[in-house]
Parts: structure tokens; C-alpha cells; sequence
């Protein structure tokens, strides 16, 4: 089955987290979205091409979560100048998306901002890690591949929470440690510049699929 799990998240609005293991042609993704000929024409080109597919996924669940919420139309689309999914028609919500290989997840919520990121457990987060980990963060990290790809995901996830430009994963996006367990919660800090600074709390899973999953909301309207 396509929807992998819906769950509620504890906050003080809706927020539903959803995990789809992508199995479907293209076609068959596009045929279950609302307005397919809109979503046709704006479907990514590029070489790789899962991508297209993985595209039509997090949509296809993104309104999966959406029918949890609303009967009201709305469609997905993505800002102009960051890249980031809003929801067209539903300006209090927030929705964010990601994928990696078979792997989609998506979290939405009602009112405020969201960020999620799914990623494989590569030994490459290992050997990149000096470009987006901190001296501090690379200790902890020590070299376990899990504990690597978790801090990637984390900085991806308040990178997408953040929703603008601007900010480098070593300098303005930072962590503090944490003991690996099979689900938990990280602290986070937002350090922008030129913006006032903040502290996140993000939860995260180990899936069984060798994927890592972290996720995080805040109450604040999406910009």
C-alpha cells in the first residue's frame, strides 16, 4: 500500500506527518491528484528520472494529509523565491515535503510553519561532514553513519522551517548533541543573519528501511 502511515502529531493545531513508500508509474500518481493537468505542466525535467515520480508522490500524499484537514480546494504549489511547497488556497496552513529513493514524507499543519526531511543512510554524510557540522558536531557525530545522516537531516528540516535563502548549514544552522536512540527528540538553533535567533525542537526515527526522518513545527504563520 502506497500510504506508508498517517500520524497525529501532539501540537496545538492539526499537524498530520505522512510517510509513502513511492511503488506507482508517474501516470498512476498524477491521475490521483486534484487538478492533474496543473500539476502536468508544472512537473520537474531533469536527468534523474525518479524525479518526476517522487515530485507526484509528495503531492499525491501532501493531499492525503490535506482531505485529514479540509474539504475545502486547495492545491500544492511552490514559492517562487525560495522553492518551498505552500498551500494554495489554505494561506494559514503549512506544509513542507521530501523524498529519497523509494522513501516520501510530507507534514502539514493547520496554522504555522513545518519542516521535514527523509534521508538514506549514506557513508557519504560521513565523509562530507567537515562542509556542514561544526568541530562540535562532528564529535558527537564520531563516525557513525546514522548519527551523520541525522545531523544532515536536521539541518535540512530547519533549513525548510526557516523557508528563506541565506543560511549556510555550518555557520547559521547548528545542533546540540544527542544520544542515538531508534526515536527521539534534537535541539536546534536558527542563527541568520541579520535576523533574531531561535531554538527548535525537532523529533526524529530511525525507519527500518535504512532511512533516518526528522521533523519540526512552529506556531508562527508561514511567510
Amino acid at each position: 500500500m502506497p500510504l506508508h502511515s498517517l500520524t497525529p502529531l501532539p501540537a496545538a493545531t492539526p499537524t498530520l506527518l505522512g510517510i509513502w513508500h513511492l511503488t506507482e508509474p508517474a501516470d498512476s500518481l498524477l491521475a490521483q491528484l486534484p487538478a492533474p493537468a496543473d500539476y502536468a505542466a508544472l512537473l520537474p525535467a531533469g536527468r534523474d528520472p525518479q524525479r518526476p515520480r517522487q515530485w507526484l508522490a509528495g503531492r499525491t500524499l501532501a493531499h492525503t494529509l490535506l482531505r485529514e484537514l479540509t474539504d475545502a480546494p486547495a492545491l500544492i504549489r511552490n514559492d517562487a523565491a525560495t522553492g518551498q511547497p505552500f498551500v494554495a488556497g489554505q494561506p494559514g496552513f503549512g506544509v513542507s515535503l521530501s523524498h529519497s529513493g523509494e522513501w516520501v514524507a510530507a507534514l502539514l499543519t493547520e496554522r504555522g510553519r513545518v519542516g521535514i526531511d527523509v534521508e538514506q543512510v549514506r557513508p557519504k554524510a560521513r565523509q562530507l561532514a567537515r562542509k556542514y557540522l561544526t568541530d562540535k558536531e562532528l564529535t558527537d557525530a564520531g563516525l557513525d553513519d546514522v548519527k551523520h545522516s541525522l545531523y544532515w537531516s536536521a539541518k535540512e528540516t530547519l533549513y525548510k522551517l526557516h523557508s528563506r535563502r541565506r543560511l549556510l548549514f555550518k555557520e547559521h544552522i547548528q545542533l546540540e548533541p544527542f544520544a542515538l536512540a531508534e526515536t527521539g527528540t534534537l535541539t536546534g538553533h536558527l542563527l541568520p543573519p541579520d535576523e533574531a535567533p531561535s531554538r527548535h525542537r525537532l523529533g526524529y526515527e530511525q525507519l527500518t528501511t535504512g532511512c533516518v526522518l526528522t521533523w519540526t513545527f512552529s506556531p508562527e504563520l508561514p511567510r
